[in-house]
């Protein structure tokens, strides 16, 4: 079995942390609070936050901010999770449209305790979304859902523009890193959403940092296409607090540029590669792609 050892090491001067613009992050905290919803940028305490909330973007995490999973590498909590907000879907389309977004970021929690796994709320907010904001680009940041096809299609059927699901890391770090996923069943859902609907970009990510090998990542990488994935981020893992997995390697930003080079060789239509990329950060840089495919598509519709 794979093993990570406690190690120390020193933190590299290209990993900076990024000042905050008070203002306007307190004006997305206010409105996140005064609209009851969760951000995994708080929960996951993401090191992109103030850049982000500076902007006036999140990504919101429906179903509540506590997980029934216990991952190693991830800072929300864990535990037995509240009953589901039927208002959730709306309150959050409303404030996406207050914040004039248009690309919306939704993830969650996993919520193992429910029978669809919260794959309808994923739904009714996809739909509230659509219908608030027309033409906006939703993407959907799912937990495994166990690979029931029935819940994956529940989401598939709302028709997010991109459904993103994160395989996290390298397949012999998965008992570590996820002891309560599997490797091969968060490629199995990749796949079957490009099944159920192959107009539905799929996306996403790898963590470096945990004791992967560079080969370990390619293969990853391939796996990764070989069920038709369009999408990858890939980021260096930072350790949240002392109670989580250690860093064991810091990836200089030289190793995540020949990734992006290698991702893009092999087919990815986009990859963003580097220290600070989490998986919904700058996500409009790959939904300006999907907006301008759509204008295409709908451009040779109407002159046919």
């Amino acid at each position: 079995m794979a093993k990570i050892e406690l190690v120390n090491r020193k933190f590299p001067d290209w990993l900076k942390v990024r000042l905050p613009k008070p203002e306007k992050v307190q004006q997305v905290e206010q409105m996140m609070r005064e609209a009851r919803l969760h951000t995994v940028c708080e929960s996951a305490r993401c090191p992109n936050l103030p850049e982000c909330w500076s902007k006036g973007s999140a990504t919101f995490m429906i179903l509540g901010d506590i997980c029934t999973r216990h991952c190693g590498f991830c800072a929300i909590k864990t535990g037995k999770p509240l009953a589901l907000d039927p208002q959730e879907p709306q309150r959050l389309a409303d404030a996406a449209k207050r914040m004039g977004l248009k690309h919306i970021v939704v993830t969650s929690v996993a919520r193992d305790d429910l029978p669809d796994e919260g794959a309808g709320q994923f739904a009714a907010t996809i739909r509230a979304l659509h219908a608030t904001i027309p033409n906006a680009i939703v993407e959907v940041l799912t937990p495994d859902f166990k690979a029931k096809s029935w819940c994956i299609r529940r989401v598939v059927d709302a028709e997010p523009e991109i459904f993103n699901h994160n395989i996290e890391t390298v397949a012999r770090l998965h008992p570590i890193v996820r002891p309560q996923a599997r490797y091969d069943r968060s490629l199995k859902v990749l796949e079957m959403v490009k099944q159920m609907n192959p107009a539905i970009y799929t996306k996403s990510g790898i963590m470096l940092g945990l004791g992967e090998t560079r080969e370990e990542v390619l293969q990853t990488m391939r796996d990764l296409r070989s069920v038709g994935v369009d999408a990858l981020t890939i980021g260096q893992y930072l350790r949240p607090t002392q109670r989580h997995l250690p860093v064991q390697e810091y990836i200089h930003p030289d190793q995540f540029e020949e990734y992006r080079v290698l991702g893009e060789e092999m087919g990815f239509l986009f990859v963003a590669s580097g220290p600070f990329i989490r998986s919904s950060y700058n996500a409009i840089a790959f939904s300006q792609r999907v907006m301008a495919e759509r204008l295409a598509k709908v451009g040779a519709a109407e002159s046919a």
